[in-house]
This record gives structure tokens, C-alpha cells and sequence, in this order.
């Protein structure tokens, strides 16, 4: 059994048990988030789409990790110019583990 979920503008595909890695949310380390914007759930051979979300369904998550990303450096050069320009950045994300699937 798995579900596809929506959360920061993305979608995700959630098996119990496993870990996914999601836009920054507001929750501490060990509490429960329950993610309510289900797309679809399929349960061996029966598949429930949404229309956009399966009405009543959730999936319940706890915040296993509150992190950021490795850095990512920007470079901007422009020839025969003095034009240089280098910009970091490192990405918040929280990792979830994924408890059940509720339809």
C-alpha cells in the first residue's frame, strides 16, 4: 500500500515505513504531522484517485529530522569584465517517517 501526497508545492509517494524528505515544516523533532492532501492511494490492485484529494483520507507522519541541505555555490562570471559574483545556499527540509495510511 502507498499514497501520493502533496505537501510545499510537491508531491510525494508514501510507504509505511519509510523516510521522506519534505519542504521545511513547523514542527519539532518526534511530533506527529498528519498530511491531509492526499492525490491517491493504491492498495494492491484497488486504486482510489482524487479529484484533486481522496475525500477523508490522511497519512500520518512524526518529524524524524529538522535539517538543511549541503551547501550549493552559485558563480557568476562575465568575461573580460570585473564582474564576479559567488552566492552560497543551503535548503531547510524535514525528514518524515511515514507511520500509516489512512483512506
Amino acid at each position: 500500500m502507498y499514497a501520493v501526497v502533496g505537501t510545499g508545492g510537491k508531491q510525494y509517494c508514501a510507504t509505511p515505513g519509510q523516510f521522506i524528505e519534505v519542504e521545511k515544516l513547523a514542527a519539532e523533532v518526534g511530533e506527529q504531522v498528519i498530511l491531509d492532501q492526499v492525490l491517491m492511494i493504491v492498495d494492491g490492485d484497488a486504486i482510489t484517485v482524487g479529484q484533486p484529494t481522496v475525500a477523508g483520507a490522511k497519512v500520518i507522519t512524526t518529524v524524524a529530522l529538522q535539517a538543511k541541505h549541503r551547501k550549493v555555490t552559485f558563480f557568476h562570471y562575465v568575461p573580460k569584465k570585473r564582474q564576479r559574483k559567488k552566492v552560497g545556499h543551503r535548503q531547510h527540509y524535514t525528514r518524515l517517517r511515514i507511520e500509516s495510511i489512512q483512506a
